[in-house]
C-alpha cells in the first residue's frame, strides 16, 4: 500500500507538491506498487459505485478501535481493513464484491485508503456497504503494505525526476512515449493494451497512413477556420476528448484535470461510465461554456441506466452515447499480465483466475442481454441526443438511421474489445458513399469516429470521407490519458494546441480554408483496402528456415 496520500503525488512519508508546483519533486508521483490489484478492486467498485445517487454519509460509529485489535482481523474469514483511519468489516461483502475477493483480503489489516481514494468516487462504501460494517474509528495509524523497490520502479522513478519540460513536447507520440517511461507497470499496461494480437489496435492507426492526400493548389489560405458544430454546440476543433475509464491511474486529478484543459481549449469531453471521479466531480471541474457528453454503460437494472441519464442531464451534460460493443471485456493480454504479478500468497489457489478480474467485473455490471429495444427504450427517457456508440458494420449504421438515433460513434474501443474488427476509419470510407446511395443521409445524423488518430492529418482525412453529406467528429482517447499522466491539466492543453497548429498548418498545405470546404474529392482511399497486419506474437516465436551456409559463417 501506498504510504501517504496518492492525491499529495507522494511514496514518502512526507506529502509532495503537486507535479504543476515542482517538477523536481515529481520523481515520487506515482505509486511504486504494481497496479494490478488496484485495478481489478478499483474497477469493480467503480462499477458499483455507479448505482449512487448522492455521496451523503451516514453518522460515523463512536466506538474507537485498537489498532493491536485491528490487525487480528486479516483472514478471508475475518476480513476488516481501515480507509481514512476508520475501520470496515468486509467480511461478508467479499463474496458480492464485483472486482472478486483477492484485492481487498490482500489489504485486510492494513490500511487501504489509498487503494481505495485513487479509483472510487466519493459515497462508495456509504452507498454499498450496511453501515453496522462501519466498526469505528482507530486510536492510531494502521499498518501499511510495503512493497520491495525493483529494478523497474527505481528507473521509473529516476524518468520522472527528469521528465521533459512540456514545451518540449512537438506532438502526440512524445506523449505516449514519457507516459511509458513514468507510469507504473499496471497503469501503462491498462492504458495501452489492446485484445489477444492487437491487430485491430494497431490497424486503426496505420489505416489512416494508406490514405492519402490529394491537394488544392494556389488557394488564399491566410486565414483558415478549424472550428465547427458537433450536436449543435459550437467547438474550437472538429475533434472531442473520447471517453477513458481510469484516468486516476495516471494522475491523481483524474478526469477533473482533463476537464479543465479540455474546457479551456475549447474541446468537448465525453465521460466513461467507468470515470475515476464521479460525474458530479467532472461536471463540477467544467468550465464555464465548455461541454461535455457523457458515455453509458447500460446497467443490468435498467432503472440504474435511467437514472444516469437523468443524473447527466441534471448535471448540465449536452448528449449520451451508449456503448454497444462491450458485453464483456476484451482479451487484454498485456495487462492482464501485470495483474498476476505481484499477487499475495493468500491469493492462490482458487483466486489465481483474477488475472481476468477486470473482464469479470464489467461482465456482472453491462448486461449481455442489450438489444436494439432497450437502447430505444433509453432515447425516448430523454430529450438530449443519444448515439450508438462502437458501430462497427455498415448494417447497424443504417439501422440507427432507421430507429430516429441521432448519429453513431464507429469504434471498435481503441482495439481492445474483437480483435482484427475493422479500422473505423476504413469503415467510414464505406459507410457514407453506401448511406448516400441508399438516400438515408440525414441532415441531423452525425457520424463520429474514434481510434488511431495521432495527427492534424489524420482528422482530416476523417473529414475529407464524410464530405458535404455527414457532419464527422473525431475522438482521441489514449493521447489525452497520456497526456494527463505526464503534465495534468497543461498537458491536457498542450495536446489540443499541438492538434490546432498542425490542423491550421494542415489546411493550408491542403488549400482549404474552413472544414465546410473538405470532401472526398481532397483524399485518395485507393491503397486503403489492402492490408497489412504482422501479428507479433507469432513473429516472435517463429523460426525462419535457413539456407546454406559458408565454412567460415
Amino acid at each position: 500500500m501506498w504510504r501517504t496520500s496518492y492525491r499529495a503525488f507522494t511514496t514518502g512519508k512526507k506529502p509532495l507538491p503537486r507535479l504543476s508546483r515542482t517538477l523536481a519533486s515529481s520523481a515520487k508521483q506515482f505509486p511504486r506498487r504494481s497496479l494490478g490489484a488496484v485495478f481489478v478492486a478499483g474497477l469493480g467498485a467503480a462499477l458499483v459505485c455507479r448505482q449512487q445517487l448522492s455521496s451523503e454519509s451516514p453518522a460515523l460509529p463512536k466506538r474507537i478501535v485498537p489498532v493491536d485489535e485491528f490487525v487480528k482481523h486479516n483472514r478471508p474469514d475475518d476480513c476488516w481493513v481501515a480507509i481514512r483511519g476508520q475501520v470496515y468489516d468486509m467480511t461478508e461483502f467479499l463474496p458480492q464484491h464485483p472486482g472478486g475477493q483477492s484485492p481487498i483480503i490482500r489489504y485486510s489489516g492494513h490500511d487501504a485508503t489509498e487503494l481505495f481514494e485513487q479509483l472510487h468516487p466519493k459515497g462508495t462504501i456509504e452507498k454499498n456497504l450496511p453501515k453496522d460494517k462501519h466498526l469505528g474509528q482507530l486510536d492510531g495509524p494502521a499498518p501499511t503494505l510495503e512493497v520491495a523497490e525493483d529494478e523497474f520502479e527505481e528507473e521509473r522513478l529516476e524518468n520522472v525526476a527528469n521528465m521533459p519540460n512540456v514545451n518540449e513536447v512537438m506532438n502526440l507520440h512524445d506523449f505516449e512515449y514519457i507516459a511509458k517511461k513514468i507510469l507504473p507497470k499496471g497503469a501503462w499496461a491498462y492504458y495501452s493494451s489492446g485484445a489477444d494480437d492487437e491487430v485491430s489496435m494497431r490497424e486503426n492507426h496505420y489505416a489512416y497512413q494508406r490514405i492519402y492526400f490529394r491537394p488544392r493548389v494556389l488557394v488564399d489560405v491566410s486565414k483558415v477556420d478549424t472550428s465547427t458544430t458537433l450536436l449543435g454546440t459550437p467547438t474550437s476543433v472538429p475533434f472531442y476528448v473520447s471517453a477513458t475509464a481510469l484516468a486516476k491511474l495516471g494522475h491523481p486529478d483524474g478526469e477533473c484535470s482533463i476537464a479543465r484543459g479540455a474546457g479551456k481549449e475549447g474541446v468537448i469531453q465525453m465521460i466513461s461510465t467507468l470515470a475515476s471521479n464521479s460525474l458530479e466531480e467532472i461536471a463540477a471541474a467544467r468550465v464555464p461554456g465548455a461541454t461535455q457528453w457523457f458515455q453509458l454503460y447500460v446497467n443490468e437494472d435498467r432503472n440504474v441506466a435511467f437514472e444516469m441519464v437523468k443524473k447527466a442531464e441534471r448535471l448540465g451534460i449536452k448528449a449520451i452515447f451508449v456503448t454497444v460493443d462491450a458485453p464483456s471485456l476484451g482479451n487484454r493480454e498485456k495487462d492482464a499480465r501485470v495483474k498476476f504479478e505481484g499477487e499475495s500468497d493468500v491469493q492462490k489457489s482458487n483466486e489465481v483466475v483474477r488475472s481476468q478480474g477486470a473482464s469479470r467485473a464489467l461482465s456482472s455490471f453491462i448486461d449481455t442481454r442489450l438489444t436494439w429495444d432497450d437502447v430505444i427504450k433509453i432515447k425516448q427517457s430523454t430529450k438530449l441526443p443519444v448515439l450508438i456508440k462502437g458501430v462497427q458494420r455498415l448494417e447497424d449504421v443504417v439501422r440507427a438511421v432507421d430507429d430516429g438515433f441521432d448519429g453513431v460513434v464507429l469504434s471498435n474501443h481503441g482495439g481492445r474489445q474483437l480483435d482484427t474488427a475493422p479500422p473505423p476509419v476504413e469503415l467510414l470510407a464505406e459507410v457514407v458513399p453506401e448511406l448516400r446511395r441508399r438516400n438515408k443521409l440525414r441532415p441531423d445524423f452525425e457520424i463520429f469516429i474514434d481510434g488511431g488518430v495521432r495527427r492534424g492529418t489524420d482528422i482530416l482525412k476523417a473529414l475529407a470521407l464524410g464530405g458535404q453529406n455527414v457532419r464527422v467528429g473525431v475522438g482521441l482517447g489514449r493521447p489525452f490519458l497520456y497526456a494527463n499522466s505526464a503534465y495534468g491539466e497543461n498537458g491536457v492543453r498542450k495536446a489540443i494546441q499541438l492538434l490546432k497548429d498542425e490542423l491550421e498548418m494542415d489546411m493550408r498545405l491542403l488549400g482549404v480554408r474552413n472544414l465546410r470546404e473538405l470532401d472526398e474529392t481532397f483524399v485518395d482511399t485507393r491503397r486503403l483496402i489492402g492490408r497489412d497486419a504482422p501479428d507479433e506474437l507469432y513473429n516472435q516465436l517463429y523460426s525462419p528456415l535457413k539456407t546454406v551456409k559458408f565454412r567460415n559463417e
